[in-house]
């Protein structure tokens, strides 16, 4: 009886401490991917004209970075960077599809430039992609098509080319689309009248405005 109840206390110690060890590890490697992707994020701003990204060092945990908005249901998972008319130049880093539980990334009203990474395809939780206003060049990644949440893809206002991608038809949950103001080329593809509940946006929309 006593080696029962010895072998059982060891089981239950066993157990309570892989119960521990294995979240913690999972959070804090997730922690660490998040926070070096927005690391790499500013590494590709060249200037930060209005000093938006001062917070964005090591006294502050990154959770409290300015524009930087944090899960309630996933510790520290950045599902939200907000970066409206922040005064930023540079390029968009590949590294943001290391984000993958953002859901918002809305950099409107800033001077983006090169091209639009195509690793925002992995980011499968996107739901509003808003880059108007900057000077974003190249085609529009065909890969977008992958963000099967997206609901709102706005790429107003910039320098992009090329055709429209056939592929977009398939964002079955896609309700607004802009992409004026830029040199595309070609016709609006016929598969994106299959999306019965899409709008074509035609206008620049003002800072400050709520994406849902």
């Amino acid at each position: 009886m006593k080696a029962f109840a010895s072998s059982f206390l060891l089981y239950t110690v066993v157990l309570l401490c892989i119960h521990l060890w294995r979240p913690v590890g999972a959070t804090s490697m997730q922690n660490e991917t998040d926070r070096l992707a927005l690391i790499a994020f500013k590494d590709e701003i060249t200037h930060d004209l209005l000093g938006m990204l001062s917070s964005w060092n090591d006294s502050l945990h990154f959770c409290r970075w300015s524009g930087v908005h944090i899960s309630r249901r996933h510790v520290h998972r950045v599902t939200t960077l907000n970066l409206v008319s922040y005064g930023l130049v540079g390029s968009l880093s590949p590294h943001i599809g290391n984000l993958t539980f953002l859901r918002r990334i809305v950099l409107q009203n800033n001077n983006f430039h090169r091209k639009v990474p195509s690793e925002i395809g992995v980011l499968f939780h996107l739901r509003v992609l808003v880059l108007s206003n900057n000077s974003f060049e190249g085609k529009i990644p065909t890969n977008l098509t992958y963000c099967s949440e997206l609901r709102k893809n706005n790429l107003i206002d910039n320098k992009l080319e090329g055709k429209i991608p056939e592929e977009l038809g398939s964002l079955s949950k896609l309700k607004a689309l802009g992409l004026t103001e830029n040199n595309l080329t070609g016709k609006i593809p016929a598969s994106l009248g299959n999306l019965s509940s899409l709008s074509i946006v035609s206008r620049r929309e003002q800072p400050g405005r709520k994406h849902s």
